[in-house]
């Protein structure tokens, strides 16, 4: 098989059945190294399960998944350890470690069971305490921590792995809107920075659009679009995926949308006999 060196990661024709009722059907992407990639889509439209897929969490009924040049199923679980860091959307908030002691768990893939952590692992684990702004939190525990604190510090974790590949499953879930910009700016600039290939799963449609590089769109099962925010956030997506009607709107920059309504048969809510009182 031809591999385009400028992909980092990519699917050919990846299937995956979880019940006879829903499955994921023969889904091909390309993932150019350093983009910011966001799934969208409805609940249960196989978000998740692609990304669990692209992380061998889950094993494909057929397709291929290549990370940086090598068919992933061929390869250990230590070497997709050192190129691709997962981040899983819900964590045990309940760990009694302190940050630090979760951030070196990102270093376990590099050593040997019986090695201890040595000088780079010690300057890498800085370097991940640095980037997510949480040095003078290492000795706090996690039960301590506000949810974005600890969320930066799950992915302070992630990136203690020095991936090239970074897939992260709705980070922002559960966050109130400061700590969700907190962890968006914060994965923005791993990408920037780091040139850290970004693949994540976000409920917020007006953030994807404002911090990917490129939506793709799922519903149920399929990939039905794929391309810049400036051309998958239209009128005619929203009426087909989500059925919704949307205003869209541009500030020159990143295209944002506010929803109008359902869209359902007026005819049909004009018919329904409303009974009783107020």
């Amino acid at each position: 098989m031809e591999i385009n060196q400028d992909n980092v990661l990519h699917t050919k024709e990846l299937s995956y059945r979880y019940s006879e009722h829903f499955g994921l059907d023969t889904i091909s992407l390309e993932v150019r190294e350093g983009e910011i990639v966001s799934l969208i889509g409805p609940n249960g439209s196989g978000k998740s399960t692609l990304l669990r897929l692209l992380a061998r969490l889950l094993d494909p009924v057929r397709g291929e998944v290549w990370l940086d040049g090598k068919e992933l199923r061929v390869m250990s679980s230590a070497d997709i350890a050192k190129k691709l860091a997962m981040l899983p959307q819900m964590h045990d908030h309940q760990l009694d470690f302190t940050v630090r002691e979760l951030v070196e768990f990102g270093r376990h893939p590099h050593k040997n069971w019986f090695e201890r952590l040595g000088g780079e692992d010690e300057e890498i684990i800085k370097w991940a305490l640095s980037v997510t702004n949480l040095t003078t939190y290492e000795h706090r525990t996690l039960p301590s921590l506000s949810g974005g604190e600890r969320q930066r510090a799950w992915i302070a974790m992630a990136i203690a792995q020095r991936p090239k590949v970074l897939l992260l499953d709705e980070p922002t879930t559960y966050l109130d809107i400061s700590h969700q910009l907190e962890v968006m700016e914060l994965v923005q600039n791993l990408n920037r920075q780091f040139k850290m290939t970004i693949i994540m799963v976000l409920h917020d449609i007006n953030q994807a659009a404002q911090y990917s590089d490129r939506l793709i769109v799922m519903k149920k099962g399929e990939v039905v679009y794929d391309g810049i925010p400036q051309c998958v956030l239209c009128k005619s997506m929203f009426q087909h995926v989500f059925e919704i009607d949307v205003d869209i709107y541009d500030d020159g920059n990143k295209p944002f949308f506010t929803p109008r309504r359902v869209r359902c048969c007026e005819d049909e809510l004009n018919h329904v006999e409303i009974k009783g009182g107020v």
